[in-house]
């Protein structure tokens, strides 16, 4: 129970880091930060990884260690049960609400995990992860209450301790790789990418795509930068022109893509190797 306790704890925890990040996040560029402060959401998200290991895993690691050292049995478990039955009520309700806003999010082709995995707002999936753990965590601490008294073995409730520990420790991994792939500069959505080729491909102007970098600025924020070979007869006036058009194009289907930079020029394949005309 108290490994629980130092569980829950560290879901309230999470809650508060994520709420700064969001709330700092949403601050307008600046002269030092010119694409704005969206990735500090990002560096919130790994501090509350790093919370839940240092936390939540620690301090239930301890717990179990402890009763591994001096066993005693749980006492007035009838209590234990009912703390434990309302507190699966509410993490079921957070979770419900966080699965919900997932499968809105995901496009009809794709699984629960690929959004999970390919999603850029960490609020969304920590929410999910945590919620996850935290059904699993208040089944376990049940078992290890439950079998401890019915075979009178206090050993029961140390391995529920640990098992709750070795949990956190994997929600903390899995969160830490994804908000450090997000915070270092990962690419946007496929599905965006693909989008914004076939934006450019439609335009008669257009002779060849080169390759298409991206990367997301925040959760609603991402850079495009493009090298385009546009039509020989074009003059200077036309192709700013047609680059506007692009961008104003990119913007008003996607409007989440905030920064575009399009180099008109030789296009350049994926290697990096130049293609002829």
């Amino acid at each position: 129970m108290l490994s629980e306790a130092f569980h829950s704890t560290a879901d309230t925890g999470v809650e508060i880091l994520l709420l700064i990040g969001m709330r700092r996040s949403r601050r307008p560029p600046d002269a030092l930060h010119p694409f704005g402060h969206g990735k500090l959401l990002y560096f919130y998200s790994l501090l509350v990884a790093i919370y839940i290991f240092v936390v939540g895993a620690g301090l239930a690691a301890y717990e179990g260690i402890r009763h591994l050292l001096h066993p005693e049995l749980s006492v007035r478990v009838g209590w234990n049960y009912g703390v434990l039955a309302i507190a699966a009520a509410f993490e079921f309700y957070s979770w419900r609400i966080a699965y919900r806003e997932i499968q809105k999010r995901k496009d009809p082709n794709e699984t629960t995990w690929d959004e999970i995995i390919g999603s850029k707002d960490p609020t969304v999936f920590t929410v999910f992860f945590e919620d996850s753990a935290g059904l699993l965590g208040i089944c376990i601490a049940f078992l290890g209450i439950f079998l401890g008294h019915v075979f009178r073995n206090p050993y029961f409730d140390a391995v529920a301790s640990l098992l709750i520990a070795l949990l956190l420790v994997g929600v903390a991994l899995v969160l830490g790789r994804e908000t450090g792939a997000l915070l270092t500069g990962e690419r946007t959505n496929r599905s965006r990418i693909k989008k914004v080729k076939q934006i450019l491909a439609s335009y008669p102007e257009v002779e060849r795509v080169g390759n298409l970098l991206t990367m997301q600025l925040g959760p609603d924020q991402a850079l495009v930068t493009v090298t385009i070979k546009f039509g020989s007869r074009l003059d200077v006036v036309e192709l700013e022109s047609v680059i506007a058009r692009l961008k104003d194009r990119i913007q008003k289907e996607d409007p989440t893509i905030t920064q575009i930079f399009i180099e008109p020029g030789v296009a350049v394949d994926d290697t990096g190797r130049s293609k002829a005309a």
